[in-house]
């Protein structure tokens, strides 16, 4: 699919003139890279969204238009409101198209961790997102990991992922990506111990807790009533 955005140059620096671009429907932003000057610009927010709605995402090739010159591009860095969610600032980045560039690509859980859950554990992903290497038409949209057979206590590294073909990455193979982590509940079941009975069991603690209190009290004001 091709994507071309316009970006308009002379836009003003600053928080009140990057505000008004922002109330007029448009994103201020920087276009850099391939050795040239830094530009800064502004795009319009529906041809931008457009232009990430794509199956690629964020990592769309964008055909960017500045002054007349087009330059290929990919979103570098997105920076949107922490509560809106809003964006409020792009940085593109100008790419060769036979140049691999490093960019992060976003790592997809695919499947049911049903041994995780039979045995009431949990499905640890430290690792959200892949920097990789990659010429600009091979960037994939995302990489998936299948995580129907992992168990707790198994882990899949970054060098069991399944990279598409000119894709690499220079992320230490052993850096762990998803775990099946145990809980306070499969460690109970794995020795045999219902946690539900002994959640259940715990009040009819708390009740002899609270029984022992009031007998303790009642203790205290026998006593007095002795000393008396």
């Amino acid at each position: 699919m091709d994507l071309t955005l316009t970006a308009e140059t002379g836009r003003a620096i600053g928080s009140r003139s990057s505000t008004r671009l922002r109330t007029d429907g448009m994103v201020p932003a920087v276009v850099y890279g391939l050795g040239r000057d830094t530009v800064s610009v502004a795009v319009s927010w529906p041809e931008l969204r457009r232009a990430l709605s794509t199956e690629a995402g964020v990592n769309a090739l964008i055909n960017l238009d500045v002054d007349g010159q087009r330059d290929l591009a990919i979103v570098k860095d997105l920076q949107r409101h922490p509560v809106r969610r809003s964006v409020l600032h792009v940085d593109f980045l100008r790419v060769d198209a036979d140049a691999p560039v490093a960019i992060d690509v976003p790592v997809v859980l695919t499947g049911e961790a049903t041994k995780v859950e039979g045995r009431r554990g949990v499905v640890d992903q430290p690792l959200k997102s892949l920097t990789v290497l990659a010429k600009p038409a091979d960037i994939p949209s995302s990489i998936e990991v299948a995580i129907d057979e992992i168990d707790i206590g198994d882990t899949v590294t970054v060098a069991e992922l399944t990279l598409p073909a000119g894709v690499t990455t220079e992320v230490d193979p052993e850096a762990p990506v998803v775990s099946g982590i145990p809980t306070r509940f499969s460690v109970q079941l794995d020795h045999g111990v219902d946690p539900d009975a002994l959640d259940d069991g715990l009040g009819g603690e708390g009740g002899g807790e609270e029984a022992s209190a009031e007998g303790e009290d009642e203790g205290e004001s026998a006593g007095e009533a002795d000393e008396e």
